[in-house]
């Protein structure tokens, strides 16, 4: 998915160290012009920017929102990073400049690797099912942020839990690993909990971990986390404790990885490592540039999104400060 603000904002990555369970609470972001959708974005936030490598939540289509999540997403691009898009109902049609043509459904991982430069679309198809999911971007390291271009889907089996049920997408859980190649180690998965459910996820202690309440709520340790909330488990724990104080069902995500120390400047749609990356990203899409390529068969209006115009002052990242580490 595309950032669709008209004005988006610099954000310089970084993340703080805290004691306990942090809970980062959403900011209602409209995607979309007049007929936008909400959006619950909860990361990046200005006191933490990633968790893991992961640096992007978008979280939309909640039965409380006011309008019903449709998607319909011109060409658009991107580079250092990696999309992950993941559906809770409904379906997407995805076309990118890789030749990739392939449909987003409930329970299952598409993950494009945009590498040095890509573009993509994002159109929701059938009426069946209200749009409901998350899209996840993961910053690539530097080492490999100019890598090719790159697609892969995976629909992970559902693994049986004490009043649970576990789908891994990305990395390994409770014995399920995702065979889903990522350049940093990382853990994505789906949580289904029973009602009052309670347990223990024995996680790996050397990655810091994060929790997206989709139906709830959920209690992470003594901490609760209402629809839409994001908590924050520093790395050093090898446990996430979860209940489902309620009578019916709860749904979470888990996300985690290990400490990401490098800076990064994020602006629209680009990752990058100083405001002379994002300026010259801008420039090449502006100007049609081969790094990004085309998409064909999407049948929308408008051909392609234009860039926003870079903000009057330079982009400035700040280097990430050393995570203190909790037991």
């Amino acid at each position: 998915m595309s950032n669709l603000e008209t004005a988006p904002v610099e954000v310089a990555c970084r993340a703080s160290g805290a004691v306990g369970v942090e809970v980062l609470h959403p900011r209602e972001v409209p995607l979309g012009g007049p007929r936008a959708i909400p959006v619950h974005r909860t990361l990046p936030q200005r006191h933490r920017s990633l968790v893991g490598a992961w640096c992007f939540i978008d979280h939309y289509g909640l039965p409380e929102d006011p309008v019903p999540a449709r998607m319909d997403v011109p060409p658009h691009p991107h580079t250092g990073l990696q999309t992950a898009s993941w559906l809770f109902g409904g379906a997407v049609e995805h076309r990118d400049s890789g030749g990739v043509h392939a449909l987003v459904r409930p329970g299952e991982l598409n993950l494009m690797t945009a590498g040095a430069g890509i573009c993509h679309s994002e159109v929701s198809i059938g009426s069946d099912a209200a749009l409901h999911g998350v899209q996840l971007w993961v910053a690539l390291p530097d080492s490999h942020r100019d890598t090719g271009r790159d697609f892969a889907h995976y629909a992970p089996p559902p693994i049986p839990l004490p009043g649970a049920v576990a789908r891994v997408f990305l990395g390994e859980l409770a014995g399920s690993r995702s065979p889903v190649r990522t350049f940093t180690p990382l853990l994505g998965a789906q949580l289904d909990l029973e009602p009052n459910a309670a347990l223990d996820i024995e996680v790996d202690p050397a990655f810091e971990h994060g929790l997206l309440c989709d139906a709830g709520p959920v209690a992470m340790g003594g901490t609760t986390l209402e629809v839409a909330d994001f908590g924050y488990q520093a790395a050093g724990n090898s446990i996430v404790p979860l209940h489902n104080p309620g009578d019916r069902p709860a749904r979470v995500l888990v996300l985690g990885g290990t400490p990401f120390a490098e800076q990064l400047v994020m602006w629209w749609n680009f990752v990058g490592r100083s405001h002379d990356d994002i300026v010259g990203y801008r420039r090449l899409w502006e100007d049609g540039a081969d790094r990004f390529g085309t998409v064909a068969g999407y049948r929308g209006s408008v051909t392609r999104l234009p860039a926003p115009p870079l903000p009057t002052t330079r982009l400035r990242p700040r280097p990430a400060p050393h995570r203190r580490e909790h037991t």
